[in-house]
């Protein structure tokens, strides 16, 4: 598999010479069947019609589905778990001084440990530290650990903005009969958005934590975005709710990144992509006391594209242009991101949020 670089900075002594993967879980779960698409087939002749044809029903029903030779090594991931894993273990008056302005709904950032409230009464057991694109526009202050790896940061997420996401979406674009550069044009690297390379990490909670939480760690619901990239970590926790209603567990495959279609996707298709709605659940018991790190990209369109439905031959066919007037056409897509980042700092009600009110009467719903 092609790299995006030949070997791997040894200049920060403070990382991990080797980061090691948790070993996957013993035990044999409900695991969704999910379609991968290998992407070294992308320039071969017919290749891209053939992944495209393979995407499609899965873009359509579940929104989920896994990529393999995407261009970046184990080697590579791994050191970026590494440094994800120092920025953690920063002191937590450190990681403040680098908070995101979350009230303001920008991600760009820290975002504390029980930012939200899952239950009522009960906190969330996650920390983020979103890095958002390495442009003049959204510079911030970093901590050490990131501006001293900051080239290894910027390769990557630039080889996933500008290698991996395109292909993505001209595959999307070819499902939908459009021209093949349609959907890249609105999520060029340089646009101003709130694209971002994500470290998180979910704390281990006890079990008589996890019973009072019902066993959730983050409650079903959908991304804001246009598409999540989810790479692999074995700690088994993620679940996506099929068409049938069930709720699946997420296989960690080795040498994939598990991707979903977001809220965007959806808007400009009238629901024909279909926003996959997931959670995060304890794990099982073998990695239950297990702290999960997590290392994704979301995709953001540009700030200020419309989220009004495309013009595309399968909506006409399908009659979804004609029923498409769901309040979202006078919507930006920056204000869509906005003001779910802010709604996400609301408090829960007795018994679980089950929808919320956005923008222009667009509602969003949760699930348990």
């Amino acid at each position: 598999m092609a790299t995006i670089t030949q070997t791997v900075s040894d200049v920060q002594q403070s990382l991990p010479a080797v980061y090691s993967q948790t070993p996957e879980s013993k035990h044999d779960l409900p695991w969704a069947d999910l379609v991968t698409l290998d992407l070294s087939q992308f320039d071969a002749p017919g290749g891209k019609q053939k992944l495209a044809n393979q995407l499609r029903d899965a873009v359509h029903n579940v929104g989920f589905f896994y990529i393999s030779n995407f261009g970046i090594s184990q080697e590579e991931v791994d050191r970026q778990f590494a440094i994800c894993k120092e920025v953690f273990d920063l002191p937590t008056e450190e990681k403040l001084k680098h908070r995101a302005d979350l009230e303001n709904g920008n991600y760009n950032g820290y975002r504390p440990q029980g930012s939200i409230e899952v239950f009522p009464g009960l906190r969330d057991n996650v920390e983020m530290y979103n890095l958002f694109k390495f442009i003049p526009q959204l510079e911030r202050s970093q901590p050490d650990v990131i501006t001293q790896n900051r080239a290894d940061i910027e390769k990557v997420q630039r080889h996933i903005a500008q290698g991996i996401i395109p292909k993505l979406l001209t595959l999307i674009s070819i499902v939908l009969e459009l021209p093949e550069d349609y959907l890249s044009n609105g999520h060029k690297y340089d646009d101003l958005s709130d694209c971002h390379l994500r470290y998180m990490i979910y704390h281990a909670r006890t079990p008589e934590e996890n019973a009072k939480y019902q066993n959730i760690y983050s409650r079903g619901h959908t991304d804001f975005g246009s598409l999540t990239l989810l790479f692999r970590q074995p700690i088994a926790a993620l679940q996506v709710l099929m068409p049938n209603g069930e709720w699946k567990w997420v296989k960690p495959h080795p040498g994939s990144i598990t991707v979903n279609i977001a809220d965007v996707l959806q808007f400009w298709t009238a629901g024909y992509l279909k926003s996959s709605i997931h959670r995060v659940v304890a794990p099982p018991d073998d990695q239950a006391h297990l702290d999960r790190l997590g290392l994704l990209y979301f995709l953001r369109p540009s700030h200020d594209l419309s989220l009004k439905t495309v013009d595309s031959p399968v909506l006409e066919r399908l009659g979804l242009l004609k029923d498409s007037d769901d309040g979202a056409a006078d919507i930006k897509a920056g204000d869509w991101v906005r003001t779910r980042v802010k709604g996400n700092l609301d408090k829960a009600v007795p018994g679980g949020r089950k929808e919320q009110t956005v923008l222009g009467g667009v509602k969003v719903k949760y699930y348990d």
